[in-house]
């Protein structure tokens, strides 16, 4: 009775214990767990800005009290498109911009515009102080239209992610991505970013709170955040393989052999 008692407790010990392992694998900032003091867990973030590159894709509108005075500082309106006889949009939509090779847009009235490297607002804020020289009060907005992030690898709905606000982080991202799965490495985050033409590779660890620091934490466009998959999966991900391929050189060999009884079957009856 008592062997089994000593045995029972051992058994409960283990799968606590692989319990325990398992949620402290599953955690986001494991750094802060044990602090007390929320003020000893600050940590300064960097503000990265949104920088306007070559193929960007810009929305700008150009308004003021008197409509009439901005009309010519605004793109014709767009027709819905038709797919034979069914119309995909029954409202025109504004017409964008495309960031050329050389940096510049051609704007209505001001003509070329020196856009890359810029911020939205400073752009904004540009176009304003020349229009500003023959409308009264303007107001001009300046969104990104190509914002996008690419998310893959260990999350519960890997997909392309539009970015409609000016500061998106990596934590938005995995949320609007589903979060990550149980099968993820959440210290081994990896962000790709095309910097002036080179790729560039960053890891993250989510474990530590300091990835707020980091300039790969605020997103840019065409970003892609990679979940690498932890031992678990990848070893289940090849036993899988291994079996399937067990199973198609059993169901080759059957089929072999198949072939050939029923020909010695054939010969024998001649």
């Amino acid at each position: 009775m008592n062997t089994r008692l000593f045995l029972g407790v051992i058994i409960i010990t283990l799968f606590a214990s692989c319990s325990t392992t398992h949620e402290n694998n599953l955690a986001y900032f494991k750094d802060l767990q044990n602090i007390q003091d929320a003020t000893l867990a600050q940590v300064t973030s960097i503000q990265s800005d949104i920088y306007v590159d070559t193929d960007d894709e810009l929305l700008i509108t150009v308004t003021s009290s008197q409509a009439d005075a901005t009309a010519n500082y605004n793109l014709p309106l767009a027709n819905p498109a038709k797919r034979g006889a069914l119309t995909v949009s029954t409202q025109p939509t504004q017409q964008t911009y495309i960031v050329a090779e050389d940096g510049t847009i051609n704007f209505p009235v001001l003509g070329s515009l020196a856009v890359k490297g810029k911020t939205v607002d400073e752009i904004a804020a540009m176009i304003k102080d020349k229009v500003a020289l023959s409308v009264r009060d303007p107001y001009v907005n300046v969104q990104l239209v190509n914002f996008y992030v690419n998310v893959m690898g260990e999350v519960k709905e890997p997909q392309r992610v539009q970015v409609t606000k000016r500061r998106f982080t990596l934590m938005d991202a995995l949320a609007s991505a589903g979060d990550l799965t149980e099968f993820a490495e959440r210290d081994n985050v990896i962000v790709a970013r095309n910097d002036n033409g080179k790729i560039t590779y960053h890891r993250l660890d989510l474990t530590n709170s300091n990835i707020a620091s980091s300039p790969y934490y605020y997103m840019k466009q065409n970003d892609i955040v990679y979940v690498t998959p932890n031992k678990i999966r990848v070893d289940n991900s090849k036993y899988n393989q291994n079996n399937a391929f067990k199973l198609s050189v059993i169901s080759t060999i059957v089929s072999a052999t198949s072939v050939i009884a029923s020909l010695v079957i054939a010969l024998a009856v001649k």
